[in-house]
């Protein structure tokens, strides 16, 4: 599948899912996440507290739907002297993080603060990851496509790219591997899967993130191991992107 392909692949949407039932799903399913985890959150808190890192709520603005911004809250997992502005990626072993931070982001656990971004209506249960403001020039071209759609907790780049921050090479700045590389592969599956999206799908990949945050680890198809595999080494995104075939039935469909 070439670029052209999957760009008129997202042209054909599947029938809309009204935004009332989307709506009242994500609110439903939320109150009851933040009921089930409320003890695991209080317990961070105190973590947090007890360990010194101030504050307990790391928040940031956020590109949300339509590129409205929004202030993102997650638990903190840096250090004190570490603001939202000291880097827009996170690397594996990044110096910033706390010993607590670390295993908080390893788990997934420092997202669960957005159950209250999903409740406010800022984000969704599924779609796409929410770019900070210094990322806001990666949505250009086709890209700014990805904005038509609420960003969400979960949905295939959450899955597939589970272990992102081990994904940056040693020797290249890692922001710019990200707006150089990771980020249009991921926005052209963001394209190749919302467009088509159905409650049924969106669920399997709600499961799907479930799965991988308990340890779980969703394959990616050849082609998109291959594509990610030849970045990491050579760093050649431009041929990568000549003749990709990132995205195939088994990526864009989980639930099928």
């Amino acid at each position: 599948m070439t670029l052209i392909h999957l760009t008129a692949l997202s042209e054909r949407r599947a029938p809309r899912t009204p935004d009332i039932v989307r709506r009242a799903l994500d609110v439903t399913i939320a109150l009851a996440a933040l009921l089930v985890f409320s003890p695991v959150m209080l317990l961070i808190v105190l973590a947090i507290w007890m360990n010194g890192s101030r504050p307990i709520f790391f928040s940031q603005l956020r590109l949300g739907l339509r590129g409205r911004h929004f202030r993102i809250y997650k638990f903190q997992k840096f250090h004190n002297r570490c603001g939202a502005a000291s880097g827009a990626v996170t690397v594996e072993n990044d110096p910033r993080f706390t010993r607590l931070g670390r295993f908080l982001g390893k788990t997934k656990l420092d997202e669960l603060p957005q159950l209250w971004n999903i409740l406010k209506g800022d984000m969704s249960i599924v779609g796409p990851r929410p770019e900070s403001l210094e990322l806001a020039h990666c949505f250009s071209g086709i890209y700014l496509r990805v904005l038509q759609y609420r960003p969400g907790l979960f949905g295939p780049n959450q899955v597939l790219f589970r272990n992102e921050s081990s994904m940056f090479p040693d020797n290249y700045d890692p922001e710019k591997f990200y707006c150089e590389y990771l980020f249009p592969l991921k926005a052209n599956i963001d394209l190749a899967y919302f467009p088509h999206r159905t409650l049924v799908k969106d669920m399997g990949w709600i499961i799907r993130g479930l799965l991988a945050v308990a340890g779980w680890q969703s394959p990616p198809s050849e082609d998109l191991q291959r594509t990610l595999n030849e970045g990491r080494s050579g760093w050649n995104w431009q041929q990568a992107f000549h003749q990709p075939s990132l995205i195939n039935e088994q990526v864009i469909q989980p639930g099928e």
